[in-house]
């Protein structure tokens, strides 16, 4: 029976994984999983060596703060998939932990094939990244089409496959009546997945959430959440004391209320392709601590943070970012856009237009053909 390993490092990797990964087992359904992955790749009964909780980290002092126990993670993973012995090593995304991981792997035993979805973003920073990824990547898949002439130059094999979260989806009917009632108006709001994000992001969201409570009567908060941070977020939520907010963490009401929104406030992500992808305007919102900053400061080439505004080479979505990301500033800039119909509609179609480059609509399809091809 061939065999894959499927290694993420954090929720978002763990989602485009399970994409690809439903794809593959209709076309083989033989294959034998095991991961280090979410609750995604668990949907789909493949067992992970551990919780993700234990591999997620944010920043650089985050990084040098668990070093110890990071490089401790990597070795007993790196034993874990020698054990296994699978046909393919599938990393995807988290580059600082996947790829560490894939290139030890590779060391040991050359023949498990290293085949990794989600460029690390060399066009943002480390673009010298690329001729070490030569020693130990059989094949990187690719988001993005501007990725492959980095790829191209070394040599290294590359496919574009599209965006997998830009994909077409299946409609699925969903009540929300009972979620959200009184036929309010629904901001989505994406405070991040990992518990550092939330820690900084959520009391900011909060209270911007106050200020918007004082001048709007007709608006229904939704957060959106992952099924570890769910219960934790709907606790702060309660204790707030707002009747007009609620946490989610089902994929299927999740996109289903996204799709309902007027509007998304979302940290800087990949989720803010889903939601321009959903047609939905938004703002972009992030903050770090100080000295994470700074070092991103210096090493980054772009002036954006977002995938829309760095393709378009200029501020298509708003973002707000480090100082600029507090409770007034947000409340300011949503009240200011949704004031503003016109501009609200030049940013989604101008996301659309971006977002055509990135989709294949068989994003996914082309990923698992490439792992069916390479078992």
């Amino acid at each position: 029976m061939k065999k894959i390993f499927v290694l993420t490092g954090e929720p978002s990797g763990d989602k485009l994984a399970s994409k690809v990964i439903s794809k593959l087992k209709i076309t083989n359904p033989e294959v034998e999983y095991l991961s280090v992955g979410g609750e995604h790749l668990k949907a789909l009964g493949i067992k992970s060596l551990y919780d993700l909780n234990e591999v997620t980290y944010l920043g650089f002092t985050k990084v040098l703060l668990n070093i110890f126990k990071i490089k401790k993670k990597i070795n007993e993973t790196v034993d874990k998939i020698i054990k296994f012995n699978p046909d393919i090593l599938f990393s995807v995304d988290s580059p600082d932990f996947t790829l560490r991981v894939a290139k030890k792997v590779k060391k040991i035993n050359s023949n498990i094939k290293t085949i990794h979805f989600v460029s690390p973003q060399v066009w943002v920073w480390r673009e010298h990244r690329v001729k070490e990824l030569k020693s130990f990547l059989d094949h990187v898949l690719l988001l993005f089409p501007f990725e492959k002439k980095y790829f191209d130059k070394e040599n290294i094999q590359s496919t574009f496959t599209g965006h997998p979260l830009v994909e077409d989806q299946e409609k699925v009917k969903i009540d929300i009546s009972q979620i959200i009632k009184d036929h309010k108006k629904i901001i989505s709001i994406f405070p991040g997945s990992r518990q550092s994000e939330l820690n900084i992001l959520l009391p900011i969201l909060i209270d911007f959430v106050k200020m918007m409570n004082q001048k709007h009567k007709d608006i229904f908060f939704v957060f959106h959440s992952t099924s570890e941070n769910n219960k934790s977020t709907q606790d702060r939520l309660i204790k707030e004391g707002f009747k007009n907010c609620g946490s989610i963490s089902d994929e299927n009401i999740k996109s289903h209320i996204l799709k309902s929104s007027m509007f998304a406030v979302s940290k800087s992500g990949t989720i803010s392709l889903e939601i321009c992808n959903s047609k939905i305007p938004l703002i972009i919102i992030y903050k770090m601590n100080t000295i994470n900053f700074f070092i991103v400061k210096m090493l980054v080439k772009v002036k954006f943070a977002n995938i829309i505004n760095i393709e378009a080479d200029e501020e298509v979505i708003p973002e707000l970012l480090q100082s600029n990301c507090n409770s007034k500033n947000i409340f300011d800039r949503v009240n200011s856009l949704l004031e503003d119909q016109k501009s609200l509609k030049e940013q989604v179609d101008k996301s659309q237009e971006i977002i055509k480059k990135f989709k294949t609509n068989k994003s996914s399809e082309i990923a698992a053909s490439i792992l069916s091809n390479s078992l």
